[in-house]
């Protein structure tokens, strides 16, 4: 997260919690993803000119605290970058809490490495020995006799299961795990041995904001196409091989607070903002 970005979320925060003092109905907490947690801080502040009577506090943390907050009662809205476990259903079961899904954008996940990089893609079966360490070295991959630094993400994060899923591996020991994607863009661009993934949304459309960092194309196969996460043909078209769904998980109790809210994101101007942010609309 930029500077900006988190000095706005900050205010946007600390007005929420102003107005939050007057009335609790019309406060939305929302929790969880770190890859939506940009998105959904353009969405609110959208929202709240359109209602300034609406206020959102929202907060990242990754999809396992989204979720665990809704299952504690302290959260409206979860975002979250994957589906719900087969254990965390159950304890919503048992706590008799109903929930409402909601799927209301895409993500690429990237994979990124620094600039001076010389590799511009790579498959995904070489990507798996990487991830998992099997391959330590980047000298059979880019030639260069540089030990591979890995930079993911925590356990609670929603990506980190994704990726795992994906490459159906165990994630190397010597793997740094980073609190979000910002850290990991920041670690890649002052580490030229580092890769590391992160939610597309969070690759800047200025040129300058990407100094240090460059985007792989990914091939499925050897011989196949490379795709880039940053294509929207290729991912409209279901192509790029770490593309997603994002979700969010709504207590019923909370639906008719939150509806207005989920209908400007899936339905009205929201739609523009979630293009605009780097995300892309379900198809």
């Amino acid at each position: 997260m930029t500077f900006h970005r988190l000095i706005s979320t900050v205010l946007l925060s600390f007005s929420i919690l102003l107005c939050a003092c007057g009335n609790n109905d019309h406060t939305i907490k929302m929790k969880g993803s770190d890859t939506e947690v940009n998105l959904a801080v353009n969405l609110a502040e959208a929202y709240n000119k359109t209602d300034p009577t609406f206020s959102i506090a929202i907060s990242g943390g990754g999809s396992g605290l989204g979720i665990t907050s809704l299952l504690n009662g302290q959260a409206d809205i979860a975002n979250s970058s994957r589906p719900l476990t087969d254990e965390e259903k159950t304890l919503f079961q048992k706590k008799d809490i109903r929930l409402k899904t909601v799927v209301f954008a895409e993500d690429a996940t990237a994979f990124v490495v620094h600039s001076d990089n010389p590799i511009t893609e790579i498959d995904v079966k070489t990507l798996s020995k990487i991830m998992s360490g099997q391959v330590e070295n980047w000298k059979s991959i880019s030639g260069q006799d540089v030990p591979i630094n890995i930079y993911g993400r925590q356990s609670s994060s929603g990506t980190y299961s994704f990726i795992r899923k994906k490459l159906k591996i165990a994630y190397s020991q010597k793997a740094k795990e980073m609190t979000g994607n910002a850290q990991i863009l920041e670690a890649i661009k002052i580490d030229k041995s580092g890769i590391g993934y992160v939610g597309a949304g969070y690759i800047s459309k200025k040129i300058q904001d990407n100094k240090g960092i460059k985007v792989l194309k990914i091939k499925n196969e050897v011989d196949s196409n490379a795709i880039s996460p940053l294509d929207p043909t290729a991912i409209k078209n279901r192509l790029y091989f770490f593309q997603r769904p994002l979700y969010q998980f709504i207590p019923e109790k909370s639906w008719d607070k939150v509806l207005s809210f989920i209908q400007f994101e899936t339905k009205g101007e929201g739609t523009k903002i979630i293009e605009n942010s780097g995300y892309y609309l379900i198809q």
